[in-house]
């Protein structure tokens, strides 16, 4: 598609195609030694540290099971033995163990894929937003996302948001090239990578789907007929390769698979439109019950207080907490936008014009995923913002660009620059002479622009980023963050490691007497919840029984199935905390409170001096043959 820059606004014919030699202009010299900088940037503050990385206990447990055998890797299997898989689809997780495969079980293994999908956006970006806008607002763009906090959090960490921001950008790229010439086959790839974007993160795959039929729908160079008929044929590719994994799960038998973690009757359904969507929506009034989901809570979900402005509120967006991360240049994006249709307003541009198709994709884009997350639950996780980080670069870059020469824009910097001060003044403590500077450069850039000194975009551009990429770079030091966590770059960034992700002595000496005493059991042992067994699976690959599935509520293994283990030789031992066994714990009110009970009832207490004489927080339990009462 040829770039405005290079080409009158108004055009009153479907754009031509893209020719096959371009003639480069003196922005073109400058873009792929600039493009290179930003990828370099991008993987400095994404790689930066990575030998410090740190295992996130649920995730690596599920990758070091992953990496054992094709159904592990298949069905994203928290434990080698294939018990249970992770409480969401294991698409996101496939890279990853990919990786362990290649280099070996560490930790950076585990990043390393996120921080080239990282790369890899920023990279595409520019190429989205430089055939829409021209050669400078691509670049902007790529900058914007490379100094965004949350960008590099994502490349720093082992959430699904990096693959899954790459995918839908690779969808946006494969639909824009299809709206030039009204190609259904590359609208099918399109519709490919959403279902691979399913994949990482389930049902919020689907919410880029306005985005991308409207800038078809509307800008594509045919009849309505076709348009409409090629959406159709796109919308069935995406539904199948969307499904693909759920359909795959549903038509095995529950005996032939892994149990599926946040269900009560171990349906992908259950899953994947239960418990990973409708309990997102619980703060609007929307209930999950009947969907053979387990009705997550925030208890449920670690239950831990969350930083400012990270509640369900639907100002949340707005509020420190998330806006710290990726809503620095919310005025400018909501500049670039609003701008922009409203000088495209009552100039007769066709349908098929090219700005007009680049405003629908990414102001729809933005709408969608502002909507849905104003009013769903992220439970405190910043990750979830990276989606719309895109949106907002690519708008705040094209306004720049476009009213580089406008009196306003002098203006909206200095107003951008203030809002950044002012979501540094949650965090006192942390870098607060960037607001400082940030304002002093964007009074100066207003003086400049007043002058008409060439300056002053570049002074009042900088003085935007200023405290973003103060933010970003604090990443580099293990101080602020560390790789391996959950995406979150600033104060409230928390070290990752934890002893769910180290096998201490006591742990090691328990493990050496459940292996020498296994008896050809399939499993070591089983223990309360996927936190007492990731230690044995992380360190030593150990088929360790988790009971409860992530949250502890899933009603697995069933009390017969649970018996049926102890009856075959399957299972022998299972190991308890004492914690466990105290009035009002946890596993009182759990399904697996009935196996704790049976077990403490009928199964043989093995003296600590048998394992670990100096042990006074676990308890063995021998169920084998001869040892129930």
């Amino acid at each position: 598609m040829p770039s405005p820059a290079s080409k009158p606004l108004l055009v009153r014919h479907a754009p031509p195609p893209i020719p096959t030699t371009a003639v480069r202009t003196g922005a073109d010299r400058y873009e792929r030694p600039v493009l290179a900088a930003l990828a370099a940037l991008t993987a400095v503050l994404c790689l930066w540290g990575l030998g410090n990385s740190a295992y996130h206990a649920f995730y690596a447990a599920a990758v070091r099971s992953m990496t054992d055998n094709p159904v592990a890797f298949f069905y994203g299997s928290f434990d080698p033995a294939n018990s249970i898989t992770l409480d969401k689809l294991p698409g996101f997780l496939w890279p990853q163990a990919l990786s362990a495969l290649l280099f070996g079980f560490h930790p950076w293994a585990l990043v390393l894929p996120q921080a080239l999908e990282t790369v890899a956006c920023v990279l595409l970006l520019h190429v989205l937003v430089r055939r829409w806008a021209g050669v400078p607002a691509g670049l902007l763009a790529a900058a914007f996302l490379a100094l965004t906090p949350v960008t590099v959090g994502l490349g720093r960490s082992v959430t699904e948001d990096a693959p899954f921001v790459l995918l839908l950008l690779l969808a946006a790229e494969a639909t824009w090239r299809a709206t030039v010439h009204a190609r259904p086959r590359t609208l099918l790839l399109a519709a490919f990578w959403v279902g691979l974007a399913f994949q990482c993160k389930m049902l919020e795959a689907w919410a880029v789907l306005p985005a991308l039929a409207v800038t078809y729908a509307v800008a594509a160079p045919t009849t309505l007929r076709r348009r409409v008929g090629h959406l159709a044929l796109a919308a069935a590719v995406m539904v199948v390769v969307s499904l693909s994994w759920m359909l795959v799960a549903a038509f095995t038998p529950s005996g032939a698979r892994p149990y599926l973690d946040g269900t009560t009757d171990d349906s992908p359904f259950g899953m994947v439109v239960g418990y990973n969507f409708l309990t997102r929506f619980h703060a609007v009034g929307v209930d999950a019950a009947g969907t053979g989901s387990i009705v997550a809570s925030r208890a449920a979900h670690g239950g831990h207080r969350l930083p400012p402005g990270m509640g369900d509120g639907v100002w949340k967006m707005f509020g420190p907490g998330l806006a710290t991360q990726t809503g620095w240049l919310y005025p400018l994006a909501a500049f670039g936008l609003v701008g922009g249709l409203l000088a495209l307003r009552g100039r007769g541009l066709p349908r098929t014009d090219p700005l007009f198709a680049g405003f629908l994709l990414w102001g729809v884009w933005l709408a969608t995923f502002f909507l849905v997350f104003s009013f769903g639950s992220v439970t405190g996780h910043t990750y979830y913002m990276g989606v719309v980080a895109v949106a907002v670069c690519a708008l705040a870059a094209a306004g720049i660009a476009r009213a580089r020469r406008s009196r306003v824009l002098p203006v909206v910097l200095l107003v951008n620059v203030f809002w950044c001060a002012a979501l540094t003044l949650w965090y006192p403590r942390f870098f607060a002479w960037s607001a400082a500077y940030a304002v002093a450069l964007g009074l100066l850039a207003l003086l400049l622009a007043g002058a008409r000194r060439p300056a002053a975009l570049a002074v009042g551009v900088c003085a935007v980023l200023l405290i973003p990429a103060v933010w970003s770079a604090s990443a580099l030091s293990l101080r602020y963050n560390q790789p391996g966590g959950f995406g979150r770059v600033g104060p409230t960034s928390t070290r990752t490691g934890s002893v769910l992700s180290t096998l201490g002595p006591e742990r090691q000496r328990l493990l050496a007497y459940l292996t020498a005493h296994r008896d050809g059991a399939r499993y070591l042992a089983a223990v309360p919840g996927w936190q007492a067994a990731a230690p044995y699976v992380i360190a030593a690959d150990a088929p360790v029984l988790p009971m409860g599935g992530f949250t502890g509520r899933v009603p697995y293994p069933a009390p017969a199935a649970f018996h049926r283990l102890i009856g075959s030789g399957r299972l022998r031992y299972v190991v308890l905390s004492r914690a466990d066994l105290r009035p009002g714990a946890r596993t009182a009110r759990v399904p697996a409170a009935t196996l704790v009970r049976w077990t403490t009832a009928h199964c043989r207490l093995v003296p600590p001096a048998a394992y670990d004489p100096g042990d006074r927080t676990r308890l063995l339990y021998d169920c084998g043959p001869g040892h129930s009462g």
